[in-house]
């Protein structure tokens, strides 16, 4: 009787532990690189892009993700839906320069105000024989500079 006793008390310590772990996973998975979402070039897209309406509130680059905080009216902001699309035009200067417009899909009705933080994977806007380049997104105040 006493082992199934040890038993019981142990299995529920052995989650917990568990448990800690994977929020301790997630903090070195976001500190390593690892995005939400990947980077579109497509000039076509680009062109033709329409986005809800929305705020930014910050973005900012940690290694290579670009990490963007974005506020607009929903729901509760579960559904949105996000992309970052660089126009395949590069700028010759000194750095490159690149060209992006970031795109929030909201469908919902409600008028309550939310924020949310999406970041984007920026490896594939890295240019040749460069390690920086300045990223422009419209509606953003201020350019980005991404060393790499």
């Amino acid at each position: 009787m006493q082992s199934v006793k040890t038993i019981f008390l142990f299995i529920p310590l052995a989650l917990c532990f568990i448990n800690m772990q994977c929020d301790d996973n997630d903090d070195i998975n976001r500190s390593s690189g690892i995005c939400d979402e990947t980077t579109i070039i497509s000039h076509d897209l680009y062109e033709k892009l329409n986005s809800a309406n929305f705020t930014f509130i910050d973005a900012e680059i940690t290694n290579d993700c670009l990490h963007i905080e974005i506020g607009a009216s929903g729901c509760n902001g579960n559904t949105w839906g996000f992309n970052l699309v660089d126009s395949g035009a590069v700028a010759e200067s000194s750095p490159e320069q690149r060209y992006l417009k970031f795109q929030l899909i909201n469908e919902e009705l409600c008028l309550a105000f939310f924020e949310r933080t999406v970041s984007f994977d920026l490896t594939q806007l890295q240019i040749n024989g460069s390690n920086e380049v300045i990223l422009h997104i419209e509606g953003l105040e201020s350019s980005l500079h991404y060393t790499y």
